[in-house]
């Protein structure tokens, strides 16, 4: 079966998704925070983080690893709640140039509930 997608805008994101991604950028650790439901989980380069203590551990760790910058590629809708972003981070981590799909899940009350970051 396959999955069905819409493209969107990056104006039309949620309120939730655009500040998560912002706060990203800017290393923003406490907005980044306000944008996950407790419970949220959170998938990167192969390893998952659940709850706030474990996803604060990997945002601190995260964003002060590499130095980069994001560029946005590109962004769809998968339904009501789960949307796919593509950013090209480029910067002074292995390999210089990688192009990550953010894959966000909004739970009942706006909020990311889960986070899987692959290339």
């Amino acid at each position: 079966m396959t999955e069905h997608h819409d493209t969107v805008d990056f104006a039309d994101l949620p309120e939730v998704v655009s500040r998560y991604l912002r706060a990203h950028d800017v290393r923003d650790i406490p907005t980044a925070e306000t944008a996950l439901a407790p419970e949220a989980t959170v998938t990167d380069d192969g390893h998952t983080y659940e709850g706030q203590a474990a996803i604060r551990r990997w945002l601190e760790r995260e964003g002060s690893q590499y130095t980069y910058t994001t560029t946005p590629l590109g962004a769809e809708r998968h339904g009501p709640d789960e949307y796919t972003v593509v950013q090209r981070l480029e910067g002074d981590f292995p390999g210089g140039k990688v192009d990550l799909r953010f894959r966000f899940v909004l739970d009942a009350d706006g909020r990311i509930s889960r986070l899987v970051i692959a290339p």
